[in-house]
């Protein structure tokens, strides 16, 4: 078996393609070559972990009236020709998209030349890509089953719910194992993290909470992000041994493994991985992402009672404070709230998607 995997930009549609792409490979000895774009993470990512990749020039679409618009049509035209010409040298059997405008061209080349597709959308709102693609896909993988409601019927019906790809690390590593590891006591732990480049939002309010006289109650692992670390440290003057703060979590199996309760941003990956944990949460979306889509990945682990969302604009220390503190009065609702978040999780994800791509090539024969 042979296949293309195109998904760029950020580590959010790159991740999901590696790992499908190791399963793949893994599983079923398939041959996979990359498509990305020299400018986007995959130029990165994809060499470091082992996979051949061939480059095509392509980009977004400008959201507003400017001429610029119209060399990024050609561009995309002239992308298309280019995939064409890649497909029916590497003669794949299915090709797979993890979303990011470098994909568009990929899936459509493929269409053309009949070769079986498949997008999959990691947020619970369908992307720009993926709405474009999805007509001509021949299969459209979700990771939460609201997003068939944000789709023409037409599309919902070829809709499979694979979940996100799960790191198997993730998976793994036992409560205890790891709350022995970190040298925790018996008091809850909580962890706040705002992705590698750091939130602000999160670190203020953490720093409120940590100056507190509550902070005695707990345990506490604060990734600041590099840019945030100095200022923060600075500015938490409680030097308590169980208040730990850190540029980066770069152990973050053990620490989610760990973890009574988490604090961060509702990335599709984040979200899905305190869902198949089990992790009860406190959501606080990104204002800087497309179509305010994290505030609707936090809504669907709410809705299912899995955690508490909390606006960026509106979070405060003292609305932290409170929050933490009632969750902490009422163990009974923690628990709940793991069960609730537990339910909804996928752990196998990857398989999934694979399955997905490799029932679309056993149709073909």
């Amino acid at each position: 078996m042979r296949a293309i995997i195109s998904g760029g930009g950020t580590a959010g549609h790159i991740n999901p393609a590696l790992a499908t792409a190791g399963r793949l490979a893994r599983e079923h000895g398939a041959e996979i070559l990359f498509i990305g774009t020299k400018k986007g993470l995959e130029s990165k990512l994809v060499p470091e972990a082992g996979w051949d990749i061939q480059y095509i020039e392509v980009a977004g679409l400008i959201r507003r009236l400017t001429l610029k618009n119209f060399l990024v049509i050609k561009q995309f035209v002239s992308a298309i020709s280019r995939c064409k010409k890649i497909i029916k040298e590497f003669k794949p059997d299915v090709v797979i998209g993890t979303g990011g405008y470098v994909c568009a061209p990929v899936l459509f080349a493929a269409h053309a030349l009949k070769i079986p597709t498949l997008i999959h959308e990691q947020n619970v709102i369908p992307g720009v890509t993926v709405k474009l693609t999805a007509k001509s896909a021949d299969s459209v993988c979700i990771s939460f089953p609201e997003t068939t409601g944000y789709l023409k019927p037409a599309i919902a019906k070829k809709c499979v719910l694979t979940g996100n790809p799960i790191r198997e690390e993730m998976l793994v590593v036992n409560k205890e194992d790891a709350r022995k590891k970190l040298g925790l006591d018996e008091r809850p732990f909580i962890v706040s993290f705002g992705g590698s480049l750091g939130a602000q939002t999160l670190n203020n309010a953490a720093t409120t909470l940590l100056n507190s006289n509550f902070s005695e109650q707990f345990q506490f692992l604060l990734g600041t992000g590099q840019r945030f670390y100095d200022s923060v440290k600075e500015a938490v003057v409680n030097h308590d041994a169980s208040i730990r703060i850190v540029p980066y979590i770069d152990n973050m199996d053990t620490v989610m493994a760990a973890a009574d309760l988490v604090i961060g941003r509702a990335g599709a990956l984040t979200v899905s991985e305190l869902c198949a944990l089990g992790k009860p949460s406190i959501l606080v979306p990104s204002p800087n992402v497309a179509h305010d889509h994290q505030t609707y990945n936090a809504k669907s682990v709410e809705n299912a009672g899995g955690a508490k969302l909390i606006p960026d604009a509106t979070l405060t220390g003292e609305i932290l404070l409170a929050t933490i503190k009632d969750l902490l009065s009422r163990p009974e609702n923690l628990k709940a709230m793991s069960e609730k978040a537990k339910s909804i999780g996928i752990t196998d994800g990857t398989k999934r998607i694979c399955d997905a791509a490799l029932q679309l090539v056993k149709d073909l024969h």
